[in-house]
């Protein structure tokens, strides 16, 4: 069996209205195709910052996608604001292919949260990964399993630290979701992005962290980290030995996933030849080996399912993140 699956979803009603609605939005110059693309560099953004998750996932597909499209594909770090900075900046661009960029699960998160993002300010081209979310302590710390930690929370409330990627990040939710489950209360420590959170803990800066399992498994492995638990359903093969937080008593299932976008109003013929580009990108042998060997879940959604997919977890995460 091929290593690579393309994934299939099973589409609410919402998220196929999504895709009905996206194939009836007319596209500025969709009429018209140019006569050439791309015509020069690409810019591809990540409102991360260097060295997480998300930004290591763009510079891995822009390897791919050069060799694809025959031209740079420069990466370019936005952080802040939870990504918004870097997304709201991708929106004001010229939608004309030469600006795309490499989106986590907070663009389908920050609208909710009085950030000026919407993931109707976008064309979305592809989903390209899954990542199960995990809670680390640092190496020397005193907690043994997540309960432990758990019972100092219980014991001084508030006192806890766990940093996560920003106020309004899907791992500052991931938190306040185990904090839910278990009835206690920790104090959220933000930073600029995934790399950072986990820099902090590492070093005893925070009693954890909240983070995708492709930013705490490498530091686990080598002894800098101790990961308590995974936020998914079954044990994690990249975290052997590591239980789920179901499995220690705390319902915890969340995660993240990666999109890539361009500002809205694609020429459809540009937007076809970016999606076959990142179709290719995805299922080379480099990008499913990045993918694999940071536990994350490697997968190929098109335009159309990937709209839909945004559009569904939008919905989701009003629900979820109502009276935050």
């Amino acid at each position: 069996m091929s290593r690579f699956r393309t994934a299939t979803i099973g589409l609410t009603a919402a998220a196929a209205a999504a895709v009905l609605l996206t194939g009836c939005v007319d596209r500025a110059g969709a009429d018209t195709a140019p006569d050439a693309f791309p015509t020069g560099d690409i810019t591809f953004y990540t409102p991360t910052q260097a060295g997480g998750a998300t930004d290591l996932t763009a510079r891995t597909l822009a390897t791919a996608l050069e060799s694809e499209l025959g031209v740079s594909v420069i990466v370019d770090n936005r952080p802040g604001g939870a990504g918004s900075v870097g997304m709201e900046h991708v929106a004001g661009q010229a939608a004309d292919g030469h600006t795309i960029a490499v989106l986590p699960v907070e663009v389908a998160m920050l609208g909710h949260l009085d950030y000026d993002t919407d993931p109707a300010d976008y064309d979305f081209l592809a989903q390209v990964n899954s990542q199960p979310g995990t809670i680390a302590v640092p190496a020397d710390s005193p907690y043994e399993t997540l309960g432990d930690l758990v019972a100092a929370a219980e014991a001084a409330p508030g006192t806890i630290t766990i940093s996560n990627a920003g106020a309004g990040s899907i791992w500052e939710a991931g938190a306040l979701e185990l904090g839910s489950a278990a009835g206690v209360e920790f104090q959220g420590v933000p930073f600029d992005g995934g790399a950072p959170a986990v820099t902090a803990a590492v070093g005893g800066q925070v009693d954890a962290v909240v983070a995708g399992i492709g930013e705490t498994a490498p530091a686990h492995e080598d002894g800098r980290l101790r990961v308590l638990a995974v936020f998914t359903e079954e044990p994690a093969p990249a975290l052997d030995g590591v239980p789920t937080a179901t499995e220690q008593g705390f319902d915890v299932v969340i995660g993240s996933w990666a999109v890539v976008a361009a500002p809205v109003g694609l020429d459809a013929a540009v937007r076809s030849t970016l999606e076959d580009a990142l179709q290719v990108a995805a299922e080379s042998a480099a990008y499913i080996e990045f993918i694999e060997s940071s536990g994350n879940i490697p997968l190929f959604l098109g335009a159309e399912e990937t709209t839909a997919f945004v559009s569904a977890e939008h919905e989701r995460f009003g629900t979820l993140l109502a009276g935050r």
